[in-house]
């Protein structure tokens, strides 16, 4: 067997969001490809709304704890998380953010102000050449959850690895097959309507 390629993806957002779910949808998907997996969570304070980072890599490596300039995706489902995490890239990254703001609480205590959703896009293209910035939000509402922008996300990755012919990423149908294993029964049609919608949102791009 030939020598695996590596992908390391990092995750970033805040409680509430499903980070770690999305993590693990990615990891489940890349066993059933037969990928060697290894991932990694940081919960912060997950009940609080506070910061949640979560990493998944995909074929051979020691460990899923990434070091700054390491990842080669960031999938950020807050728009100032991303920003915030923007370290963790290399100029050849990938990212992509859920443009629908959380505010955290020095912003909504009066504290400090939160950049405008144009600036932090302007920021991170400067650094970062793919980048991808979608309202993963309102593709979750029409799905019918806004609980589901995790899935949005992964479904938007998911499509464009695939256009980028990455083989080490999961195809779309392993995909929604870990998606099915991952969730509970009754929210799994919300949430593949969710995965199609992010993937034909970057079919839309091409």
């Amino acid at each position: 067997m030939e020598r695996e390629e590596m992908l390391r993806i990092f995750c970033v957002g805040v409680g509430g969001q499903g980070v770690l779910l999305a993590t693990r949808l990615i990891g489940e998907a890349g066993l059933l490809a037969g990928i060697s997996v290894s991932m990694s969570e940081v919960h912060g304070m997950a009940q609080r709304g506070g910061v949640v980072e979560s990493a998944v890599v995909l074929g051979e490596r020691s460990s899923a704890v990434l070091g700054e300039g390491e990842a080669d995706v960031m999938l950020a489902f807050e728009p100032l998380e991303a920003l915030r995490a923007l370290p963790k890239c290399h100029s050849g990254s990938v990212a992509v953010t859920n443009t629908a703001p959380i505010p955290p609480f020095s912003v909504t205590q009066g504290g400090a102000a939160y950049p405008s959703i144009d600036t932090i896009v302007k920021i991170i293209s400067r650094e970062i050449n793919r980048f991808y910035a979608i309202d993963a939000l309102e593709l979750a509402l029409k799905a019918g959850s806004d609980q589901a922008v995790n899935v949005v996300l992964v479904g938007f990755l998911t499509s464009f690895m695939e256009n980028l012919g990455k083989k080490i990423f999961p195809s779309k149908d392993l995909l929604l097959a870990a998606l099915r294993r991952t969730v509970p029964s009754k929210i799994f049609d919300t949430n593949r309507l969710a995965f199609e919608f992010g993937y034909n949102e970057f079919r839309k791009l091409l």
